[in-house]
Formats: C-alpha cells, structure tokens, sequence
C-alpha cells in the first residue's frame, strides 16, 4: 500500500473534526464527567481520554481488517485492476458524500448511520455498563464500544480501507485514519463542552466539508490520470 494512502487516510479523519464533535462530543464529556470524582489529577483524567480513544481506534483497526480481507478476497474473483479501480471510484464517491454531509449541504449518509444502528442497538446497552468509567483498562472498553458507533466519517474511511489491498493494510489505514481523528477528541476531552461548541459552528462545518471535496476531487484526478 502507497504512503500517499496512510496520509490520506490521517487527513481524512483529521478534516473531520466537526463531524465527531457532533458524534463523539457527547460521549467524551460524559466519560470526563463521569470520571473526575474519582480523579486525583489531571493526568490521570487525560490518561483515561486517551484510553478510551486507544479503544476507540481499536475497534477502527479491527472492522478495517475485516473490510480490508474481505474486498482481498472479492478482488481474486474478477481482474484485479478492475477491482481496484471500482473500489477507488466507490471511496471517492462516498468521500464527495461525507463532505456534502460535514459541510450540511446534503445528509444522504444518515440513512446509512440508520442501517448501521441495528447493530449498534445490541452494542450501547454493553458500552453502558462501564460507565462511569473508574480506571483505564473500563475506560477502554468504553472506547472499543463506541468505536462501533454509526458513523458516516467511519463507514467512509472503512470503503476507502476496501481499496488497501489486504486484512493489514486494511486495518493500517483505519489505524492512521482514527489518529487523525485523535487530536480532536483529545482536545474535547480536556475543553469540553467549548471545543464542541466552537467544532459545530457553522461556517467551520462548511470548510471542513468543502476541504473533503476537494480532497475527493484530487483522489478522481489522480485516478483519471493513472
């Protein structure tokens, strides 16, 4: 797999910072909240943040070997070229998606986070048993729970993890994709409710989104152009 596809990845999940605000936000105060009463210091707090995004990025590492494998496997049943080809055409539309979406110009993802939450109805109940979260090891549960949670940055980045070629390459990708979602959640976890705030502001949506079609735009012109 190409460096220039891990880079892609990382700035794929750092573009979406607004979009996890508004997913994650919520959660990642409520750990916070729920966590600091048994706080001795604010290391210790940071350290049970970062557990839980470690979970988090995980689970990412864990459906990218799946999806990865699995289009691996698909691929040796028609010409690979073609395959590779289809695939990359796929990520960038759903790509071009998921800007329209950040951006809030057009939310055709939400029916997909819609699917994705019949699974996730089974999985909230078992998240919710380790809150408030009370040492590192829960607070990693916590995190490889909610790293299932219907997401359209998520179900993105694991179709542009289709086209990495294999089960490790797949879930390499997924790893550099959730790093690039990890300075935000990472802040939020220390500015709260006013990085949140400050992430789904409008006009920051917008750049955001527009950013992500552009950088869907390159991807279809460098595919062209091969």
């Amino acid at each position: 797999m190409e460096e220039f596809t891990w880079i892609s990845a990382f700035f794929l999940g750092l573009m979406g910072a607004p979009h996890c605000a508004g997913m994650c936000g919520g959660i990642v105060a409520a750990l916070s909240l729920g966590s600091r009463p048994v706080m001795t210091s604010e290391g210790r707090h940071f350290s049970q943040v970062l557990a839980y995004n470690l979970g988090r990025i995980s689970s990412y590492i864990v459906a990218g070997m799946l999806v990865g494998g699995l289009s691996a496997l698909a691929s040796n049943m028609i010409a690979l070229h073609h395959a590779q080809l289809l695939l990359k055409s796929f990520a960038i539309v759903f790509m071009l998606f998921l800007g329209l979406y950040i951006g809030g110009w057009w939310t055709a993802l939400t029916r997909l986070e819609r699917l994705g939450g019949h699974l996730w109805r089974h999985l909230e109940p078992l998240g919710r048993r380790f809150i408030p979260v009370r040492n590192l090891p829960t607070a990693f549960m916590v995190g490889a729970v909610w790293g299932w949670l219907p997401c359209g940055l998520v179900y993105t980045g694991l179709i542009y993890s289709s086209t990495a070629g294999g089960a490790f390459e797949g879930g390499l990708l997924m790893l550099f994709f959730g790093l690039g979602t990890l300075p935000a959640m990472l802040i939020m976890g220390a500015l709260g409710v006013r990085l949140q705030t400050l992430l789904q502001q409008i006009w920051l949506r917008r750049l955001s989104g527009a950013l992500v079609i552009g950088f869907a735009c390159y991807m279809a012109f460098s595919l062209l152009r091969h």
